[in-house]
């Protein structure tokens, strides 16, 4: 059996960037096994040094060259960081040089300025949206006069973790509406939505992986049968086809690209935080 490979991601901030963009990198390589491991808020030369010892430590005990993908701004940091011996990846380096090119102006290396707070105003933003989704969950208030959008589906389709995603990163106000029996037994629009028809999406699951969720949260219950999942899936996709209610399956979609698609199908532009 191979030897999986260690990779860091390194940072001096939250690690958050080091790494969603390592995670990208490393999707590209099948048959590869990695075991990885975030270390932020490397923000100080002793906090680089301890990590490189680390980085070498890991790279001996599985005898292959760890690989390290780092988002250190600090080129001190970066030297400590290369002492481990691993492979460097550094993902502003590609970047920088360019930029100060056509800018006429050299880099600033601010040290995880990257997810701190920098203008209070978005930032603020982004927490009101948080308490709006929370507020709006599952249909717990009604009144959608302020939501920028809200999402419709049948229970466990993947509703609230986007709506929590939107606001989190978006600081999208996102409300979401669970379609009970009773609604998809009217085969109408509930009268709450319909004067929002223009703020609507709909997600949809595959029966099957509903069932799963279902069995997980209340197991052998008439809600968790595959029976029920499979009528309840049919009659929304019908009643979102007839409303013409655009919609998405969560079954194999991850919650970035269901973000993406409803952002882009609703026509809300907002820049990731």
């Amino acid at each position: 059996m191979a030897t999986a490979r260690p990779v860091f991601f390194v940072s001096d901030g939250t690690g958050i960037t080091a790494e969603t963009i390592g995670h990208s990198l490393l999707t590209q390589f099948s048959g590869i096994k990695f075991v990885t491991d975030r270390l932020p808020f490397v923000d100080t030369l002793d906090k680089a040094v301890d990590a490189a010892e680390r980085i070498r430590s890991a790279g001996e005990q599985a005898g292959v060259r760890p690989i390290v993908v780092s988002s250190c701004v600090d080129p001190a940091f970066t030297a400590a960081l290369a002492g481990s011996g691993a492979l460097m990846l550094d993902i502003f380096a590609p970047f920088i040089e360019p930029l100060e090119r056509e800018l006429g102006q050299t880099r600033q290396s601010r040290v995880g300025y990257a997810h701190g707070i920098v203008d209070f105003e978005t930032y603020h933003r982004r927490i009101n949206a948080m308490n709006y989704a929370l507020a709006h969950d599952d249909g717990a208030r009604l009144d959608y006069s302020d939501a920028d959008l809200i999402l419709v589906g049948v229970s466990r389709a993947g509703k609230t973790p986007t709506c929590v995603y939107l606001a989190l990163h978006y600081g999208v106000r996102a409300a979401n509406y669970p379609l009970t029996p009773e609604d998809l037994e009217s085969e109408r629009l509930p009268a709450v939505l319909r004067q929002h028809r223009h703020k609507l999406f709909g997600l949809t699951i595959d029966p099957i992986r509903l069932h799963q969720i279902r069995q997980e949260r209340r197991p052998d219950s008439r809600y968790a049968q595959l029976d029920t999942c499979k009528r309840e899936v049919a009659q929304a996709e019908a009643m979102m086809r007839r409303e013409g209610i655009e919609m998405l399956s969560t079954t194999h979609a991850s919650i970035e690209e269901i973000a993406s698609r409803i952002l882009e199908a609703l026509d809300i532009n907002r820049e990731m935080f």
